[in-house]
């Protein structure tokens, strides 16, 4: 069983890289773009990028989800409490906070405020999936 949960281990933590990098992309590149589209590019651009990021988000996050839930029986709770505790967060978070403003953007009720909300609110998030790789890839392992 050690060796198999070393697999499942190893593809966690790359799949923590991944949402990091992710994360930092939308960060730095794409949420700071919104603001310079006008309504109209942006709708239809961002229905592009809510079905195509969903395709790539949607299974990392419920990997990592999974990954969480089992670490609570096989790791020590002292790494596995507080690494499931930030990923059921960022869950909640996401949910909570990101998708109404992308239903809002979806629905043609962009503004100024709604785009710099995305901005602002994803630094808690890209802190967060930062924090959960540099965590499980030091105290994980």
């Amino acid at each position: 069983m050690e060796n198999y949960w070393d697999k499942i281990e190893l593809t966690a933590l790359l799949i923590d890289a991944g949402l990091v990098i992710l994360i930092w992309m939308v960060q730095l590149i794409v949420y700071p773009s919104f603001l310079f589209f006008n309504k109209n590019h942006l709708f239809l651009c961002h229905k592009k990028y809510t079905h195509s990021i969903a395709t790539i988000v949607i299974p990392l996050m419920t990997s990592q989800f999974a990954f969480a839930f089992l670490a609570l029986f096989y790791k020590s709770v002292f790494f596995s409490i507080p690494y499931f505790s930030i990923v059921l967060f960022l869950w909640v978070f996401t949910f909570w906070s990101f998708a109404p403003l992308h239903f809002k953007i979806s629905k043609e009720k962009i503004t100024h405020n709604t785009l710099q909300l995305l901005v602002n609110r994803n630094w808690l998030r890209t802190f967060l999936w930062s924090l959960l790789f540099i965590f499980h890839l030091f105290f994980f392992q």
